[in-house]
């Protein structure tokens, strides 16, 4: 089959210009997924640019602003926040925004949604809003018999798996999740990620968390991880095909900012991919807490959970992103009963909350206590140690310094702005026993031994 041109463009009515680069891309794209032309050209239609083709706007949007700062710390990162939104709030699609207590920049370009960020879109899914780490949630399990917090988590460090990669077949993902992933033509070349990934927690900020409720001195688990793998690759397919259409509609706007447009066939298929990613996540936590239920041979009294990097869409038909931002209000999800979690770090209370729906935060949370300085520029600045009285665990062994409590905003300011803007109702608290991280991986990589062979002999020979 003969590649599409710019003649074929051309033949095809369309007015050659500064777009047939992408367009032809898109097209050879489409066929090569089986579409025919008639097809194609009706995409390229829809997207063909106008005279005018979208721009950033002049100025800002306003934005709400639950953020505040007291210290040197502080007042640096909430500047750095309010920068990077007021780039944000020009992209054109954007119609709202706000950012939460927790908020800290994300990545190097301004433009960029903060982590702690909530941006509400007309007609757009902006896979760079949620990030490779699609539906990055918490689940919790509440067990009915007494136990030991110690044998808990004893259990849990038996069953999970922190670090890269998966571990093929250890459990499978449910029929009716495979049949989604098979069924989607963003996700069907992954199903082998989708098994092996399933049921393991990854790195960074993941953890394990046991301890007991404040209200009834119950055992709860609380898991934190993603999609792993397989979100990883629908991000990286989803930012290909926005920045294909946003090349065309607005070619100016920074690639970062890359939309699909949600009423559109590669939207729709991409929200679909969206729900079974989170099915599958939701999946992953609940097979890990229910191999530990069956380990202790305990009962499950209870059981939620909540996502907080994910694109929801309310009734005023726009798409709602959250990157690190928990949603508040009821009915975000089918599967919501009016709670969420909100982690601190691992020396602090999980705190459990009801929603609040606060309209000038989109109805959003924060999803965590955040950072006011990067995990690099923490380590230089600080000498961390391990906080006293947990059983703080490192999955690999080498404990990550850029984990501890030191590292992330002080608990009890975030707890007491979540109050003074009414994002959240704390009802109940996981008082903390102990926790599982992926822990400093890294440090003992090929790579790095490599590397510091390097140096090291370097050094010798100087």
């Amino acid at each position: 089959m003969t590649a599409i041109n710019g003649r074929d463009l051309i033949a095809w009515g369309f007015e050659p210009g500064a777009w047939f680069k992408p367009a032809v891309a898109i097209a050879n794209a489409m066929r090569a997924e089986g579409a025919d032309d008639a097809a194609i050209r009706a995409h390229l239609r829809a997207t063909e640019p106008s005279a005018n083709p979208l721009a950033l706007r002049t100025n800002a949007l306003e934005f709400g602003v639950f953020l505040d700062a007291e210290t040197e710390a502080e007042r640096a990162n909430a500047a750095a926040v309010i920068a990077h939104m007021d780039a944000l709030m020009r992209v054109p699609t954007i119609v709202k925004g706000a950012v939460m207590p927790d908020a800290c920049p994300s990545g190097s370009a301004e433009g960029t949604i903060p982590v702690g960020g909530a941006v509400a879109c007309a007609d757009a899914i902006h896979p760079g809003f949620h990030s490779a780490d699609i539906c990055c949630s918490v689940a919790i399990t509440v067990f009915r018999r007494a136990d030991d917090p110690k044998r808990v988590l004893d259990a849990m460090q038996a069953v999970t798996h922190f670090g890269p990669g998966g571990r093929h077949g250890v459990v499978r993902p449910p029929d009716a999740v495979m049949a989604g992933v098979m069924g989607n033509r963003f996700l069907a070349e992954f199903a082998n990620i989708a098994v092996g990934h399933f049921a393991s927690q990854g790195d960074g900020n993941h953890f394990a968390f046991v301890g007991h409720l404040a209200s009834t001195g119950q055992v709860a688990l609380v898991t934190h991880h993603g999609s792993r793998g397989l979100g990883a690759q629908l991000y990286r397919k989803g930012m290909a095909v926005a920045r294909r259409h946003t090349a065309i509609v607005a070619p100016r706007i920074p690639a970062h900012n890359a939309w699909i447009r949600a009423e559109s066939d590669d939207g729709r298929a991409y929200w679909e991919a969206l729900q079974v990613v989170r099915d599958w996540t939701k999946a992953s936590h609940y097979a890990l807490h229910d191999r530990v239920a069956r380990m202790l041979g305990n009962a499950v009294a209870d059981r939620f959970w909540n996502e907080h990097n994910f694109v929801f869409r309310r009734d005023d038909g726009l798409y709602y992103h959250g990157k690190g931002a928990t949603p508040s209000w009821r009915g975000f999800s089918a599967d919501d009963d009016g709670r969420t979690l909100i982690p601190l770090n691992m020396a602090e209370p999980i705190l459990i909350a009801r929603h609040r729906d606060q309209p000038a935060a989109l109805g959003f949370a924060p999803h965590g206590a955040g950072r006011n300085m990067s995990r690099r520029a923490y380590l230089r600045e600080n000498a961390p140690s391990l906080p006293e009285g947990i059983d703080v665990r490192f999955f690999c062994g080498r404990p990550d310094l850029s984990e501890l409590p030191g590292a992330y905003k002080d608990a009890a300011r975030l707890r007491a702005q979540i109050a003074t803007y009414d994002l959240a109702e704390v009802v109940d608290r996981v008082e903390p026993y102990g926790s599982i991280m992926a822990g400093d991986w890294e440090a003992d990589a090929p790579w790095r031994r490599k590397a510091a062979a390097k140096r090291a002999a370097a050094q010798a020979a100087g």
